[in-house]
């Protein structure tokens, strides 16, 4: 059983039913049902035209459906007789999938749970466990993000930024379970860039192949992380660099900056430098200038005081650093890290120990423990 194969044909097939009439909610479950069935039959008896099997099946699975709803009994006479099999006609409405899934009326977390089932094609099961959470929680998330955009009609160009916003959000989850997350959003968004000519989505996507060209080097052997400075570099994916830069490069050309080129742009000269030491931090620094003037993130401003430790020295950092909100996350392991770098390692080890309690994942706290311990262990002066 090809599962690529199915997972590709998903969203076409989807499409096709809502293009005949069939509200989401109803034909997301009759994809479902004939997915199901095509690992059921397909392994001994393939078809000669999956799509349009699948399309065939899942067309019936929502007549039927409609027609034991009997408060739907009105929409039913209204349905066209059923298609004879056959091969469907190709037409690519993945793109309104994308803005459907990401509709305003739904929070990130939904958005993200009903683009990897509509758009990806994973169970709800699939999910769960890559959320880590259970069944019935994703179950729940996903049939009222359903409901929410049960009867929306695409009358106007979606939001761009708000999918891609949804795309970064499943790459960021990592992986866990039997479903890798960031490698499923870098195949979602590789499908969304053969749709849309955008020069955001070509930076997200650079963006996302910069970052998972470093994926094998980020963890030891026992699982704890890997900090950026002591990653094996030789272990980077040369491939998927080589791409991704290729991507940024085709969409700065078109001068139409936006954040994600210019995250993208700070990826690429971390993978362009053979060591930590010949990093460019002085370009990172005015990338990340960039990026606070395109945004105004915090995210982006504690991000470029870590350049500027760089660029600079460990004390302009922490003046970059002491004009944010210490609430922020991430703030106090960033402080710590220059506190380090400037030799005050007592400073330093307290504020890793307690970054570590505030650690979002146990790698994390784990690592920020480490260098806490590390740094009590040594002789002071």
């Amino acid at each position: 059983m090809d599962e690529a194969l199915l997972r590709s044909l998903t969203p076409g097939v989807l499409a096709v039913l809502v293009r005949r009439g069939a509200d989401f909610a109803a034909a997301e479950d009759a994809v479902q049902d004939a997915l199901v069935e095509a690992v059921r039959v397909w392994p001994a008896d393939p078809p000669r035209d999956p799509r349009g099997w699948l399309v065939t099946v899942a067309w019936r699975r929502f007549l039927d459906a409609a027609r034991a709803d009997t408060a739907r009994r009105r929409r039913e006479d209204r349905l066209d007789e059923e298609p004879a099999p056959g091969p469907a006609r190709a037409v690519d409405d993945t793109l309104q999938l994308y803005f459907l899934c990401a509709h305003p009326s739904l929070t990130p977390a939904s958005a993200a749970a009903l683009t990897l089932r509509a758009v990806g094609g994973l169970t709800t099961r699939q999910i769960a466990r890559a959320y880590l959470v259970p069944e019935a929680t994703m179950a729940q998330r996903i049939s009222r993000a359903k409901r929410s955009v049960a009867g929306v009609r695409f009358d106007r160009p979606g939001d761009v930024a708000t999918v891609l916003r949804v795309l970064y959000l499943v790459f960021n989850e990592g992986y866990s379970g039997d479903v890798d997350l960031a490698a499923e959003a870098v195949r979602l968004t590789r499908q969304l860039a053969a749709v849309i000519d955008h020069p955001e989505v070509s930076g997200l996507l650079a963006l996302m192949l910069l970052h998972h060209a470093r994926r094998a080097a980020r963890t030891a052997p026992d699982g704890s992380l890997v900090p950026l400075a002591e990653q094996d570099r030789g272990r980077w994916d040369t491939g998927l660099i080589a791409e991704g830069v290729r991507m940024l490069q085709r969409a700065l050309a078109r001068d139409r900056l936006g954040e994600f080129q210019a995250q993208a742009a700070v990826a690429a000269l971390h993978a362009d430098a053979p060591s930590a030491e010949e990093t460019d931090w002085v370009q990172i620094v005015e990338w990340y200038d960039e990026l606070v003037r395109l945004t105004g993130s915090p995210v982006a401003r504690l991000n470029r005081a870590v350049a500027v430790g760089e660029a600079d020295d460990p004390r302009a950092g922490l003046k970059a650093l002491a004009e944010l909100d210490p609430a922020l996350p991430r703030y106090t392991a960033v402080a710590a890290h220059l506190h380090e770098r400037d030799g005050d390692l007592t400073t330093a080890a307290r504020l890793y120990a307690e970054a570590a309690h505030h650690a979002p994942t146990l790698p994390e706290r784990d690592h920020l423990t480490r260098r806490a311990a590390r740094l009590n262990s040594r002789p002071r002066p």
